[in-house]
């Protein structure tokens, strides 16, 4: 997995603007075992190109520390125990161990929607748009849906909120998908 950083420089002959801390442009690439494609190694030499002409600068996963993560807190952690969520997209249903949650078919969409996309963060915007299947409705909409999904999903860690943004798949979410049932 590599990761480019690209923070945006002012050009020359611009006014200056208030002090603030630069952009920044994260590309992620998950990589297969193996040789590059060559549409996807022009990508890393062209973002290398870009780096070494002063616009930014190329980093990968290793030389990045990682993030300080908050104290977790004790409650309503899930534990290594908690029991796993399983979603059978053919018969449509959610199953937290061996008890069927019932859904609503919103939230069945959003939680599978989230799950099949691990590691990605959604504004609310997106969500509506990719979920719902419109824009034109009130963003916080998504807030009441991922709050009634937490609640039904009670013990299992599985929707992650990022402050100012929206919302992920939880990286200690123990969920599956199975496009076969």
């Amino acid at each position: 997995m590599s990761v480019v950083a690209i923070p945006t420089r002012r050009h020359p002959g611009t006014r200056p603007t208030c002090p603030r801390t630069a952009p920044t442009l994260t590309i992620t690439l998950d990589l297969v075992p193996g040789p590059l494609s060559p549409r996807l190694a022009r990508l890393v030499q062209l973002l290398g190109e870009l780096a070494e002409s002063g616009e930014g600068r190329l980093r990968t996963v290793e030389d990045l520390a990682p993030a300080p993560r908050p104290a977790p807190s004790p409650v309503g952690e899930p534990s290594a125990d908690a029991p796993h969520v399983r979603i059978l997209a053919g018969s449509r249903m959610v199953r937290q161990g061996d008890r069927v949650v019932p859904l609503t078919r919103i939230e069945y969409e959003l939680l599978l929607f989230l799950a099949e996309r691990p590691r990605r963060v959604f504004t609310r915007l997106q969500l509506l748009s990719n979920v719902w299947g419109y824009e034109h409705a009130v963003a916080r909409t998504v807030d009441v849906h991922v709050r009634r999904l937490r609640a039904k999903l009670a013990g299992s860690e599985v929707v992650t909120t990022v402050y100012g943004v929206g919302y992920r798949l939880a990286d200690e979410a123990r969920i599956s998908v199975d496009h076969s049932r």
